[in-house]
């Protein structure tokens, strides 16, 4: 990590991601791209599972602690309550199946949300639970006070996302742990636009169950994610099923026994992908170079130059309504053209953003510079004839 004081040559850093001699990648709130560095890790971890199978591999009990290293002071956990899973919907289904309900109980979504903080619980609505929606904005008051009213003795938890996946709106992640604790409620976060992105710390935000993937912010690789439960959270819910990986010293497959490891990391329930494990435990390494607050800070460099621009072409930002909260996805839309012409258009010229809800949605990454931005910026002025 660089020493205080210490300047980062960002566009040396840059240079370090081959997409940037492709593409203008504005997309990294949906899939970030991958450092040389990590490249040429995963692909001397390939060349050494050639040669010599498993004998190759580091031991995954190492890559478990090197990816609770980086993990778990990021979010402000202890180690052994972070563990890596599949994704997001797998953390939040290992926390619905855990659950002990009744006819009559009440969870509370937010609105509008992201299917993988959805899907997971609507089961229980067979079984008599309620569903019930959180406001999603158009500021985090609107969403805390829209919880403060939902909130009844009936309800069991609430889960919400640390910032929304349409508006870039971070959510008031720690009034409402603080509503949950005072109120026995579970709260629990999908962190997959959060972790990496905005400050998150576990504690000091009362969240019982953090679930996020790798591949947005942190860098990692698709199809891998990681869960932190809370000592609360892992003495509560039930073990939703076992494997191989979920008891105590794993590696002994005989005799079967019912001892369930005591952290996260009996959701690690069969054997791992080691090769996500080693993209992991990479990205994480590079960005831990560099300094996670330094590179959250160049991230909001990048998007703060990217939203002037865009005002200046007279795009109307979707953070001026919930400000002063910030997040660094550009969120906008223009009145002369609509946000999926729009993306198509930049397509054309090799530059990648999203449609979100009627409105354009863009995230930079380190993989930036203010001069790709412009670039951007320029073939924007060029589509709305600005």
């Amino acid at each position: 990590m660089p020493s205080a004081g210490e300047a980062i040559d960002w566009q040396r850093v840059a240079e370090d991601f081959e997409v940037n001699r492709h593409l203008l990648w504005l997309n990294s709130c949906g899939i970030a791209p991958m450092p040389s560095p990590v490249r040429e890790a995963v692909s001397a971890h390939l060349i050494d599972y050639g040669r010599k199978v498993i004998l190759g591999v580091t031991s995954d009990a190492d890559l478990l602690s090197r990816i609770r290293h980086h993990l778990a002071p990021l979010i402000g956990a202890p180690p052994a309550h972070v563990a890596p899973i599949h994704h997001t919907t797998e953390g939040m289904t290992f926390v619905s199946l855990g659950l002990d309900l009744a006819a009559g109980d009440q969870l509370v979504l937010m609105d509008n949300e992201y299917p993988s903080n959805v899907y997971p619980w609507q089961h229980w609505t067979h079984k008599g639970v309620k569903l019930v929606t959180l406001d999603d904005g158009p500021t985090p008051s609107h969403v805390l006070d829209s919880a403060r009213r939902l909130l009844t003795p009936q309800t069991k938890l609430l889960t919400v996302s640390a910032v929304h996946w349409c508006t870039g709106m971070p959510l008031p992640l720690a009034e409402l742990g603080a509503l949950c604790k005072a109120r026995g409620v579970m709260f629990v976060v999908d962190g997959a636009q959060g972790v990496g992105h905005v400050p998150i710390d576990v504690v000091e935000q009362n969240i019982d169950v953090l679930a996020f993937s790798a591949w947005k912010w942190l860098l990692g690789p698709l199809g891998l994610g990681a869960l932190y439960m809370s000592p609360h959270a892992l003495q509560t819910l039930a073990f939703p099923f076992k494997g191989t990986g979920s008891v105590v010293n794993d590696h002994q497959y005989f005799p079967y026994r019912d001892d369930i490891k005591p952290g996260a990391d009996r959701y690690v329930v069969s054997t791992q992908s080691f090769t996500d494990w080693v993209h992991f435990d990479a990205s994480l390494a590079y960005l831990a170079k560099l300094g996670f607050e330094n590179v959250r800070q160049r991230v909001a460099e990048l998007s703060t130059h990217l939203t002037h621009g865009l005002r200046g072409l007279k795009f109307e930002v979707a953070a001026d309504a919930f400000a002063p909260a910030s997040s660094s996805i550009a969120v906008v839309r223009h009145p002369k053209i609509d946000a999926q012409a729009m993306v198509e258009a930049l397509t054309q010229q090799n530059i990648v953003a999203a449609e979100r809800k009627g409105w354009l949605r863009m995230a930079p990454h380190i993989h930036l510079t203010e001069a790709r931005i412009d670039q951007a910026l320029k073939a924007l002025a060029q589509i709305v004839g600005g």
